[in-house]
């Protein structure tokens, strides 16, 4: 079975509230990769429900991801975009990884305990062990590519892990080197985009907070106000990096105008140093108009006739499937499945 070279996955999970950090951190990203990579973008709803969703808004927000991928600028005719469920060689995948990767390795994955926090005993297996199916996303492509934030680093050392222990415990049986060691991609000036109210804390879609985070269907007015009450300190924006130290949301604002307008954070620092935030959240918020506005408009077209999502969504599953059953049928193969 021939080896991609230059092949990219991944996903979004349809959780409600896509927000400036998902497109910055990643959806963004996903548009200009696929100048240079075989791209599979995949809503991931299967990982979705390791916590409870109500299904009609399960339904409404996987198209949503769907729709934010192709108004951001994904091209659906030359890239595979579809949701997870549609193909089976993701859970099936999942159950034979589940029989490499070991326990101990699952234990050590910080996001479990965060997101399990003092619940652990009452979380779903399934959050358990997301990081193992996440390792099927990828592999059940053989993808060498996946684009990371910081939180994901380490789900995929463990796909890298449980693709060395496949291919060494199959070794004898064609599994050698059947797996590649898939790369992350760590893209951009804010990948990491933190909350609004809280430097510190990452933008998030489960925030109770509304003013937490810009979402992509957020109004002009609802993110220039979102940006004016956003916490800063009361010293002006130093005119060099070094004086963001120790300034969590300057340095964030900073970080996001950056990603925006697709500079550095020096060269930001060097047209708006000295300024008060006074001046430069309304700076702020235009730009984020500027780029988010058309997105905003596209999804909403988009989704005042899903038909279009649906079809995009099914004809990707059916291109997904011819990529990954193949893959999966030799896997059954190796371990000895008749």
């Amino acid at each position: 079975m021939e080896q991609p070279t230059n092949r990219v996955f991944s996903g979004v999970q349809p959780t409600g509230n896509l927000h400036l950090g998902n497109y910055l951190g990643a959806i963004r990203n996903f548009v200009g990769l696929q100048e240079t990579h075989e791209c599979i973008y995949c809503v991931v709803d299967m990982h979705a429900i390791t916590a409870w969703q109500d299904p009609k808004e399960l339904a409404h927000n996987t198209r949503e991801v769907a729709a934010a991928y192709i108004a951001a600028g994904v091209d659906a005719d030359k890239q595979v975009i579809f949701n997870q469920s549609k193909v089976s060689a993701h859970a099936e995948l999942t159950w034979i990884l589940n029989c490499v990767a070991r326990i101990g390795w699952l234990n050590r994955m910080t996001q479990f305990k965060e997101k399990a926090g003092k619940n652990r005993e009452n979380a779903s297996v399934g959050l358990y062990d997301y990081p193992v199916l996440m390792a099927a996303d990828i592999l059940a492509y053989r993808a060498t590519h996946v684009p990371v934030g910081d939180d994901q680093k380490q789900h995929l050392e463990l796909a890298r892990d449980i693709a060395q222990k496949f291919n060494n415990d199959f070794a004898e049986f064609g599994g050698e080197d059947f797996f590649p060691q898939p790369e992350p991609l760590i893209m951009g000036a804010a990948t990491r985009v933190m909350s609004l109210r809280d430097g510190s804390k990452k933008m998030s879609k489960s925030d109770p907070s509304d003013m937490s985070r810009i979402t992509l269907t957020d109004t002009a007015d609802d993110i220039a106000k979102k940006i004016r009450k956003a916490r800063t300190d009361p010293e002006p924006l130093p005119s060099e990096l070094d004086g963001l130290k120790d300034r969590p949301e300057a340095d964030n604002l900073v970080g996001i105008y950056a990603a925006l307008a697709d500079v550095t954070k020096e060269a930001v620092l060097q047209e708006h140093g000295g300024s008060q935030f006074s001046s430069f959240k309304p700076a702020l918020a235009d730009l984020a108009n500027e780029r988010l506005s058309p997105i905003t408009g596209e999804m909403a077209r988009l989704m005042e006739d899903t038909t279009y999502i649906d079809s995009v969504l099914q004809k990707g599953s059916q291109r997904a499937s011819a990529i990954a059953q193949p893959v999966v049928a030799r896997v059954k193969e190796i371990v000895g499945f008749i």
